[in-house]
């Protein structure tokens, strides 16, 4: 009874199952089931143009034809993304670290720095920092990260700390 409600179906059930997978792509994060459902829209198209009386293109061809064009589109989908999907941006690698993205600011002391220890107030944020004495209100330079602490420099010293 399945089988036959499969095939009197024809493409359509093809299309519905690449609208399903499509919409399943839209509602999941990432690009997995935009190929399958590629896949089945080509299945679906393929079944249209042989027709429903084709000998060679009965619903197991169309499986086994699906499956082999799911597993190539997303090899070949998966190498197209990674080389033109995503936006590799160097200067976009420290989306996740607070600290990176501080370096070049200037900030004022919010605590003495003495013996190379202090702390600075960053929005809302005090921050340890690390960098030669400085009284409490002087301008530094944020150069750089270390094990959580920012790393200073005053305004005047343009050099960075490695």
């Amino acid at each position: 009874m399945i089988q036959s409600f499969i095939q009197s179906m024809g493409p359509w059930n093809w299309w519905i199952l690449a609208v399903i997978l499509m919409t399943l792509e839209v509602l999941a994060p990432g690009t997995f089931f935009l190929w399958f459902g590629i896949s089945a829209f080509v299945i679906g198209s393929i079944s249209l143009a042989m027709g429903p009386e084709s000998a060679f293109w009965v619903w197991q061809t169309q499986v086994i034809g699906f499956l082999i064009l799911s597993v190539v589109s997303a090899i070949f989908g998966r190498r197209f993304m990674s080389q033109h999907g995503t936006v590799k941006d160097p200067e976009n690698t420290s989306l996740n670290q607070r600290g990176q993205q501080l370096i070049g600011r200037t900030v004022l002391v919010f605590e003495d720095i003495a013996q190379g220890q202090g702390r600075a107030k960053i929005g809302g944020t005090t921050w340890q920092i690390t960098g030669p004495d400085m009284a409490k209100g002087s301008e530094v330079r944020i150069v750089g990260v270390k094990g959580g602490a920012l790393q200073v420099l005053p305004v005047e010293d343009k050099s960075r700390i490695s």
